[in-house]
This record gives structure tokens, C-alpha cells and sequence, in this order.
């Protein structure tokens, strides 16, 4: 139904969903993510899935977690099962801004903290905070999916921004800003993640940082700075972070999803204070407050462990798995190109010219390999000639065996194009 049609009054459905016609015009740009329906597939144990993002939990302390949720129900259970504070509890919003000095946020002001259902809620509403229909938002190329998700169903425009192995390019930013603006269109944020980037896999460079933080001040562009994978540097804490250099211009988004554990939904903004006051109101009209047994629960994990060794441990095992998927690439596809990570969770993987990483994944799945089509990673339908491979879950035997049988894809299908060209198509 046309946009049109649905502006008419018209709240007709159809046969497959009655209620399509009283939809909000919003609504219609809800898209399912390439990552999520590749659920279904990568939960056969019989595949070996570099696809999906999941931290690996193996080594958390759990039975020593147990007992430390038992004490917490236990002696302050009345408290943990309650609401909370619709900005967060204030012990932990303390104990974030000693978390934020790993990532060269010195002194950082509690009262500027807001506690997020995950980082991923405070992206979504920073994007209704800021953004109207058909506003810019300016974002690496490629960028992070979840991110294009909120932004679509915002109804933002997203413009991307060249990156090469150092990051985002500075003279690309400026640029970019100049053209959009030219064309008359209104830039409202620059979405970045700096750390091992998700889903490239390279990390922003020292001598660049200062470099887009000045360029935004000077355009007057608000930074939203992610940072899911800023402790986990295979051999170093991160370098300092956007906002150290744009205390004003950056609203730095941090989680314990990756560092500790995703289950827990526990994220935060730490944002200048003036939008820390509408980042509040809009949480709780979304949520009322954050989980008070999540917080309260990183919180005693915070202050009863020590939690940085456990990131280190972290660190060492993810570093051996990036050790097996570079190794195993240029063992078994050195026709492709990648990138080399200095943490997190992935590479980012450049077919050989004419292969279509949207077309083979059926083919690839038949094999027992899955990963992610660089088409997720774009809002305007670029990125078929790259993929994305994870290799944070998997063990390093697993990650082997997983590029070996996706070079079997990859080879078979650069006979085909060799042989018919790169607009050859056959049934999947």
C-alpha cells in the first residue's frame, strides 16, 4: 500500500495482516536484520556460524555468580525487585565513570550518566531525541546493522563516510558534510565506533581522533561515539576516546554486553548535561526505569571481583580466535582480502571481484559455514562483494574448519563467475 494510500484514511488491511493500513508511517520502515534471520540456521550444531556477535561466556566465574545472586536476592532483594531510578542507580553510575577511565574519560560526573536498557536503547533514543524524518545521519561505511535499524525506523537518511585501515577518513567527513549540505539536507549526528569496529574491524587512529572531533565542533554536528568493544584491545586498553576530546560535542555510548554479559540488558550514555536531561525523560517514557536486579547485579559484580583480570582473560581468548580466522584465511582463501583487527570481534572480508556474498550464502549454509552479507552493513544497498566474519564464539578448531568450507563456496563460485561472468545466477 502506497504511502498515499495509507495518508487517505484508509486503515484497510489485507489478507495477510488486517491492521496494515492503521500502521504509523514509521512502522513501514521496519526491516528484520540479516543477522537475526540467520538464527534459525546458525543454531544447527551441524554449522559452524562466523555470523553472529555473541560474546563468549565461557570463562565468567558462574558458579561464584550464582552464590553472589543468592546473597543479593537474599539480603536485598526488596530492593532489587523493585522500580528504580528512571536515570539509573546512582552506585553504578559511579562505578561507570571509573569503567570510563579506561577509555581516557577522566572525571567523569556521575549526574551525567544515564543507564540504558542495553546501549542499543540509548542509540534509539538519542535518534528520536535528535532526528526528524528525512534529517542526515552521517555514518562510517559500512556501518553497525542495529544502528541502521533504529535509523531507518526514524525515518533518517544515512549518508556514509569512507574508512581505510586507520578509520574513519577526515577529509572524507569533511567532504561529505559539505556535499550534504550543499544538497540542502539537514545533518543532525555522526554515528561512529571508533574500537574495532563493528563490522570492519578497524580501529580509529590517534592521530585522527582530534582530527573528527574538531571537524564536528567546527560544523556544529553532535557525535554519537558507540563503544561496546573498547576494553577488549587484544594488547592494550583502548585509545582515548572521542568524547575526552569533545567533552560538549559527544555522547558516548558504553555497555556491559561484551565486557561482562549481555543478558543483564545494561547499557549508558554519558552525555553533556543539558541532553542528559531529555535522555532521562525520554527513558522513562520508554521504560520507566531501568532493571534495578541488572544494575544491582553488575554492581556487586563490579565491586567483588576483579572484573578487569576477567577483561584481560577476555582479551587473551579473543585474541587466539582472531590468531585462527587471519590464519585460516590466508591459508584457504588467500584470493580474498581482509582486514587484521587489533580487538574485538571481527574481520571484514573483500571477495574477489564479480562474487555476490548476498547470492552465496544459501550456498554457503548448504556447506555448514554461515556469516553475515556486507549488504547489512550499508543503508543504500552497497556491499555485496564483502562479508562479515565473526570470530568471537567459536573455538579456533571451529573457526578453521568454518573458513575451509566457506572456501569451498567461495572457490566454486569464482569458477562460475570466471567462467559465465558475474551476472551468472543459479538455483540456490
Amino acid at each position: 500500500m502506497s504511502g498515499e494510500h495509507r495518508l487517505s484514511g484508509d486503515t484497510q488491511g489485507n489478507r495477510l495482516d488486517p491492521w496494515f493500513g492503521a500502521y504509523a508511517e514509521r512502522a513501514h520502515n521496519l526491516r528484520a536484520s540479516e543477522i537475526r534471520a540467520l538464527f534459525s540456521v546458525v543454531s544447527r550444531p551441524e554449522v559452524v556460524s562466523l555470523a553472529g556477535g555473541m560474546p563468549n561466556l565461557k570463562d565468567l566465574p558462574l558458579d561464584a555468580l550464582a552464590e553472589s545472586a543468592k546473597s543479593l536476592i537474599a539480603n536485598h532483594g526488596a530492593q532489587a525487585m523493585q522500580y528504580g531510578s528512571g536515570q539509573g542507580w546512582a552506585v553504578l553510575r559511579e562505578q561507570i565513570c571509573h569503567v570510563m577511565t579506561y577509555d581516557g574519560i577522566i572525571g567523569g560526573d556521575p549526574d551525567d550518566v544515564v543507564v540504558t536498557t542495553g546501549s542499543q536503547q540509548a542509540l534509539d533514543l538519542m535518534t528520536q531525541l535528535f532526528v526528524d524524518p528525512g534529517d542526515v545521519v552521517l555514518a562510517e561505511s559500512p556501518t553497525y546493522v542495529g544502528a541502521l535499524g533504529v535509523f531507518r525506523a526514524q525515518q533518517a537518511h544515512v549518508v556514509h563516510i569512507d574508512m581505510d585501515a586507520d578509520g574513519m577518513i577526515p577529509q572524507a567527513l569533511e567532504e561529505t558534510i559539505a556535499r550534504v549540505r550543499a544538497e540542502g539536507r539537514t545533518i543532525k549526528l555522526l554515528y561512529t565506533i571508533p574500537n574495532y569496529h563493528n563490522p570492519a574491524g578497524v580501529t580509529l587512529s590517534a592521530e585522527r581522533r582530534p582530527l573528527i572531533a574538531e571537524i564536528c565542533r567546527r560544523e556544529n554536528i553532535l557525535i554519537l561515539e558507540d563503544n561496546p568493544y573498547g576494553l577488549l584491545g587484544f594488547d592494550a586498553d583502548p585509545l582515548p576516546a572521542l568524547k575526552s576530546y569533545s567533552p560538549e560535542g559527544v555522547v558516548y555510548l558504553g555497555s556491559f554486553s561484551k565486557m561482562f554479559a549481555p543478558g543483564y540488558r545494561i547499557g549508558w550514555a554519558y552525555a553533556p548535561h543539558a541532553i542528559r536531561d531529555k535522555l532521562i525523560l525520554a527513558s522513562e517514557a520508554a521504560i520507566l526505569s531501568p532493571s534495578m536486579i541488572g544494575q544491582m547485579s553488575i554492581a556487586q559484580y563490579l565491586t567483588d571481583y576483579d572484573w578487569y583480570s576477567q577483561v584481560k582473560s577476555f582479551r587473551s581468548m579473543y585474541k587466539e580466535r582472531c590468531d585462527a580466522i587471519l590464519g585460516a584465511l590466508e591459508e584457504y582463501l588467500p584470493e580474498c582480502t581482509w582486514t587484521t583487527p587489533q580487538g574485538g570481534f571481527y574481520t571484514w572480508v573483500t571477495l574477489p571481484e564479480g562474487l555476490d556474498a548476498k547470492s552465496m550464502l544459501p550456498r554457503a549454509v548448504r556447506a555448514q559455514v554461515a556469516y553475515v552479507s556486507g549488504t547489512a552493513f550499508y543503508y543504500d544497498g552497497r556491499g555485496a562483494n564483502h562479508l562479515r566474519l565473526s570470530f568471537c564464539y567459536p573455538t579456533p578448531e571451529d573457526i578453521r574448519e568454518g573458513v575451509r568450507r566457506l572456501s569451498t563456496v567461495v572457490k566454486a563460485e569464482k569458477e562460475l563467475v570466471d567462467m559465465f561472468g558475474a551476472g551468472f545466477h543459479h538455483d540456490n
